[in-house]
């Protein structure tokens, strides 16, 4: 589980650059398409951290 979340953490800041700056989109395409990414990286990024290791040493 974990491992899918970062693939695709990192899959969606690589789709977000390419976006941003080889795909040639202008406008609303290119604002949709940075929205998407971008909820797929802050979904992934929440899934990481509800599904971190949890230290019993800390209290």
């Amino acid at each position: 589980m974990r491992a899918l979340l970062w693939l695709l953490l990192a899959a969606s800041v690589l789709a977000n650059v390419f976006i941003s700056t080889f795909a040639g989109w202008t406008g609303g395409l290119r604002v949709a398409g940075s929205v998407c990414t971008g909820a797929v990286l802050l979904g992934s990024a929440v899934g990481l951290w509800l599904t971190r290791p949890r230290d019993r040493a800390r209290v």
